[in-house]
């Protein structure tokens, strides 16, 4: 299978030859959705936490002595009965919502979600992006041309999640050109996850031959293809 290569002009250039182990893999709904759940509770943070009996200052000194008051027996002022003692089962810092990803699995469900891009007309391949002075007027004017391009009007007009640009390369001149767009995220393609991929509408990946066999090679590393999840 082959994609059309267009440079930051808009203009076509020539074609890529696509590896269909990672272009053409029929979509499992399920196995995105395990990945996408998993990766999303990796990077959750336990923030919210509430102190225990244990942790709740003072309270050291019995309150009144055990018999003769007529009132009810009680040994600290933290007890969660008590009114700034501590909370019984709250949340606390200490919990842990990371889940296990099998790197085969991850770059199954990353293979996925391009096809279905691509299925779709959302990805876009670049011959190559170069910006020699980093400045949002430069990479406006790219978007304008790569808007020209039948399928990607909603470049200039959509205003969130609209693209995410993969570089061959380290690029900064590009990082800084689009940083002033809200829409637009950039990064090597190396950093390429199915959570970014879903959630950008398009998809414009530069320098495809050398991109698209790192692509191709992601999957070769691994072994097993079986996903675990822990809580």
């Amino acid at each position: 299978m082959e994609s059309t290569i267009y440079n930051q002009s808009g203009k076509e250039t020539g074609s890529v030859k696509l590896p269909e182990s990672v272009f053409n893999t029929k979509l499992n709904s399920n196995m995105v959705h395990e990945v996408l759940i998993s990766m999303r509770s990796n990077a959750r943070v336990s923030i919210a936490h509430t102190k225990g009996r244990s942790e709740v200052r003072g309270g050291g000194k019995k309150p009144w002595r055990q018999k003769g008051t007529g009132r009810a027996r009680h040994g600290s002022s933290r007890s969660p009965i008590w009114r700034g003692g501590g909370v019984t089962f709250g949340p606390t810092k200490e919990k842990d919502y990371k889940k296990k990803i099998n790197k085969k699995v991850k770059a199954k469900a990353l293979f996925m979600l391009l096809s279905a891009k691509l299925r779709d007309g959302e990805i876009l391949f670049l011959d190559n992006l170069n910006i020699d002075e980093a400045k949002t007027k430069n990479a406006k004017a790219i978007l304008e041309n790569l808007s020209t391009i039948s399928g990607f009007e909603e470049l200039r007009t959509k205003r969130k999640n609209t693209v995410y640009i993969y570089t061959a390369d380290k690029d900064s001149n590009v990082k800084r050109s689009f940083n002033n767009f809200g829409n637009v995220a950039t990064s090597s393609v190396n950093s390429m996850n199915p959570i970014d991929v879903a959630s950008y509408k398009y998809l414009i990946i530069t320098n495809p031959e050398k991109s698209v066999t790192f692509l191709e090679n992601k999957i070769k590393n691994t072994t097993s293809y079986k996903l675990q999840a822990t809580s």
